[in-house]
């Protein structure tokens, strides 16, 4: 698939609906990304990577970029950023911003049903997310009452675990995850990953997991992954 035939559009902020980018790989979507950035970032992250996870036999997607809203964060002494929670400490001592976290997981809700509205069910729609990003992926994920064809969690951790083992669900116990970690990451512990990702597994959960030679970031064997896993749930539900 061309990379010419991408089209970039804005969506504008509603009281339902977060700020989003919008690429399509093609004419008629028949498949959604929904990709969370990481603290700080917004939606034009991660924009420029979609060229490289196409692949010949893809069908046409949808990659939805949404923005954070804008908030303070503890960790980094309060200032104002485009947060989906607020962050106390990146370890299980911290206590954890509930309410920032089902603010942002109803607000990705929304996102899911607008690409329902769009045609998409939602076992054609997968979640990714990056860093904070990816926490969210996760928390969603394993909430959610209806079966997503995937889930792309990278450089992240399970939030709320201690609440997990109520609260989690069974609709995507079958679902494809797709968990990442740099090994030298100074950001969020790769030690912290790798316990979320055993706390998944452990409950029954679907995660082919991977760790790279990497700091906080992406690295080329890593889209190389992506891409072959993109390509696989993609395929398998169209």
């Amino acid at each position: 698939m061309n990379s010419s035939n991408l089209k970039p559009m804005a969506v504008p902020e509603s009281a339902m609906q977060l700020e989003t980018v919008t690429v399509e790989t093609g004419p008629a979507p028949v498949f959604s990304i929904i990709w969370m950035h990481g603290l700080g970032a917004d939606g034009h992250d991660f924009e420029p990577l979609v060229p490289e996870l196409l692949d010949a036999g893809m069908p046409a997607l949808r990659f939805v970029f949404p923005h954070a809203p804008v908030r303070p964060v503890t960790i980094n002494n309060g200032y104002k950023m485009r947060a989906w929670y607020d962050i106390i400490g990146i370890d299980r001592r911290s206590a954890e911003d509930f309410d920032g976290v089902q603010a942002s997981a109803d607000a990705i809700g929304a996102l899911i049903r607008a690409e329902n509205a769009r045609g998409i069910s939602t076992n054609r729609i997968a979640l990714a997310g990056f860093s904070q990003g990816g926490a969210m992926a996760l928390h969603i994920a394993t909430r959610l009452d209806v079966k997503l064809a995937g889930v792309i969690a990278l450089s992240c951790y399970l939030p709320l675990a201690r609440q997990f083992a109520t609260e989690r669900g069974s609709a995507n116990l079958a679902t494809p995850f797709f968990m990442a970690h740099g090994m030298q990451d100074p950001v969020v512990p790769f030690a912290l990953g790798d316990e979320s990702r055993r706390i998944l597994d452990g409950t029954g959960y679907k995660v082919e997991w991977h760790q790279y030679p990497m700091p906080h970031a992406l690295c080329a064997e890593e889209v190389v992954d992506l891409r072959a896993f993109l390509k696989k749930i993609s395929s398998a539900q169209t």
